[in-house]
Parts: structure tokens; sequence; C-alpha cells
């Protein structure tokens, strides 16, 4: 049987297994903690690929090379129980399919712009569900390039015919998001990506507006004055400015994929009690509402979005952001909306040793499972990121796995 029945075959299976226990055929005596049968879970991994962080290795290698690399990742994803690989496809402006709107992503090259001979978003797309993995494609709206010199970029980069688009802030290019022309462009761009592929996800994840940089401001004051006519607030016209995004995007994508979901994994603080009292009990120094005029909490009661992964990339205890209180009030929105909700959960910290102590103990993640385990709205987890997940440093992904991965998943609807 070749790899591609096999995954298939299996697939089916969990499927059936799955709709049984729909059905109520769940043993007896199966509990919450303890479950004997095949379940609908979100176990994801981010496979990041802004400045080489987990995949391409490096710039410049072969197509042979590269290739393999990919398909390592997503075979540790299936080593590890996971059903979901969320791979980021345009970093920077960028791309890492043959787009007829943006350059090929240097990261693969090392040159912005030059052909590296094969199509990683195809081979992505097939290989994943050859495994029986979903893929998501992670798109950045945005972020044109991590410097501020547009010389740097390929001739026939977008932001050298357009350069009215693009704010320097925070020694990094941004479009700019109160542009209409801007926010059409992007989308043209990452829909390419839909109409071409396969993919069983469009994923968003924290930017938006950049994050605040002390002493800086952000320069859209001649777009304000073009488009905000209909906001007292800066700040209010700069949320409409996302809003109109996430709707548009989303229409994007049932027009043209409609069984393709919309995902958004946001920074895990949408406003602190202190600020509003619908916040959260929290103290973080940024709020995705005030700071980067992303208001995720409407986007979740509204319906707006498939799922939402907030990044909850604190540990149980931490003053500031309590993964504890967190996951409750995410649980909380969530409840009674159309939009399912995974928890972002950052393996990356596990074993690093510049770390609280709380993340040298291999079983910290385990611990956030477990609590999850009491939200029902908490339909799953996804794990930042890829090359934390091969290297394992303390084992606190096994542990993940052998506390509470023993039973094959697929995502749900």
């Amino acid at each position: 049987m070749s790899r591609r029945a096999f995954s298939l075959t299996a697939l089916s299976a969990i499927v059936a297994a799955s709709g049984a226990m729909a059905a109520g055929a769940a043993p007896a005596g199966a509990t919450n903690r303890n479950r004997r049968y095949v379940e609908r879970e979100m176990r994801g991994v981010w496979v990041a690929t802004v400045a080489n962080r987990d995949w391409p290795a490096k710039p410049g290698q072969t197509p042979d090379e590269q290739r393999a690399q990919l398909i390592a990742h997503l075979d540790t994803a299936v080593s590890r129980g996971l059903n979901t690989v969320v791979l980021q496809v345009r970093p920077t402006a960028d791309a890492l399919w043959p787009s007829p709107y943006e350059p090929w992503s240097q990261v693969l090259t090392g040159t912005q712009g030059q052909d590296p001979g094969w199509d990683p978003l195809g081979t992505a797309v097939e290989e994943a569900h050859d495994r029986g993995l979903q893929l998501h494609a992670w798109f950045n709206p945005y972020r044109i390039a991590n410097h501020t010199d547009l010389g740097r970029l390929t001739e026939t980069h977008p932001a050298h015919e357009h350069p009215d688009w693009v704010v320097a802030y925070g020694g990094k290019l941004y479009y700019n998001p109160g542009l209409p022309e801007v926010r059409a462009f992007v989308q043209r761009a990452m829909l390419d990506a839909v109409e071409k592929y396969p993919v069983d996800a469009v994923h968003f994840d924290d930017y938006f507006y950049p994050y605040p940089v002390a002493g800086q401001s952000f320069d859209d004051d001649q777009a304000y004055d073009t488009h905000g006519g209909g906001f007292a607030v800066r700040a209010d016209w700069r949320r409409d400015n996302i809003d109109k995004l996430i709707l548009e995007m989303a229409a994007g994508i049932r027009r043209i994929r409609p069984g393709t979901q919309f995902g958004i994994s946001p920074f895990g603080v949408w406003r602190n009690a202190a600020t509003d009292p619908l916040g959260s009990d929290t103290r973080a120094g940024v709020e995705t509402y005030d700071d980067l005029y992303a208001d995720t909490r409407k986007w979740v009661r509204e319906g707006w979005i498939d799922y939402i992964c907030p990044q909850l990339y604190w540990h149980i205890g931490f003053a500031a952001a309590d993964y504890a209180k967190l996951l409750p009030w995410w649980a909380e929105v969530a409840r009674g909306s159309r939009t399912s909700l995974y928890l972002g959960e950052a393996l990356y910290k596990a074993g690093d040793s510049a770390q609280p102590a709380a993340w040298q103990d291999p079983a910290e993640l385990s611990r956030h499972l477990t609590l999850a385990e009491d939200h029902p709205e908490a339909r799953g987890h996804v794990f930042f990121a890829a090359k934390d997940m091969a290297a394992d440093r303390i084992g606190a992904m096994a542990r993940v796995v052998a506390d509470h991965y023993g039973q094959p998943a697929i995502p749900p609807r």
C-alpha cells in the first residue's frame, strides 16, 4: 500500500471513530482525563520561516536539502501525534510560492526574488496531506522587512513602485494599514495562494499595526487626514482598518475556496481588567485592542473568524499574565460563538535557561493541557515552534504526548 493510500485509510478510520464518538459511542467509564477513544482536537505546530527561524535551516541550500528538512518537520509532527502544521509562507511581503504579486522570499536562496527551483508551498500541502496532516498557510499582512533600507529590496518589489505605501517604524518597514489600496493589495497577494493550493486554513499571527516602540510614532498622519474623516479618534480609525482587513479577507477566502478556514493567533491579552472591565485579570504591558489596534474579542464574539489561537506564552502563576487566568477568560469569550478556541503554547521556553524556573520543569506544558480539559471551549493547542519540537530540550513535548496524546485526533470541524 502506498504512503498516500495508507494515510487516507488511517484518516478515514479516525473520522469514522470520531463520528461514533459524536453519536455517543464512547466506552463506558471513559472520563475527561482518561480518554480511550479518538477525538476532535487541534494538535498543531508552527513552522516559522522568517529569518530562517525553523525552516529552511539556512538560505541557499539545494531544493532537495530544503525539501528533506521540510518533510522532517512534517514527520516529527506525525510522530508527536499532531494533526496540523502552520507553515509561514509570507513572512515579509514575499512568497514561498510562485506569486505574480510579490518576490520569492530570501529565506530560500539568500536573494530576494530569486527562483528557488521548486515550489515550497505546493510541496508542503501535498506532503502534509499525504501524512493526514492539515496545512494552514500562515501570512503576515503588513510587514515588509526587518530593516529600513528600501534599497535592499529586490528591484521589482511593490514597495519600490509604491513608496507612499511604506512606513518605517522601529527599525522595520511596514505597509500602511490605513490605505485602502494597501489593504486591497495585500489581500490579492495572500488570496493568490488560496486560489492555487488546497490549503486547509489561512492563518494570521499577532502582527497588525506594529508593536509599540518607546519614543516613536507610526507615521500615518496623511492617511488619517485623507481616510479617517469619520473618526474623531485615530485609534478607532486604526481598529476599523484592521476590522476591514479581517472581514474582507474572510469573504475572499469563502469566495475562492469555501472549505478553507480563517484563523488568527493574536497576542494573548486583549485588554487588562484595569483598562476595561471586560478585560482579563492581567497586567500585561501590551493590549491588542489599544496597542496593535486589533479587536480580537470582537472578531470572536461576532463570528468573523473560524478559529482563534491566542498566544498564551506565560506559565501558570505568572503575576502579570497567568496562564490559569487567561485560559478561562478566553473560554468565556469563545462560549456561544461560532469561533473555535485553540491555545498557543510556548514550547520554545521549555528548558531555556533565560526563562523563569517554571519553564525548567518538563511538566509545565502538560499542566496547561490538563487545565484546558476543564474548559470545553478550548478545543486544542498549537506549539511554537517546529525547531523546538524537534529538539525538545528537556522533554516537555514528550511529556505532553505521554500525558495527553495517547489516542489520535483530527482537528475540530
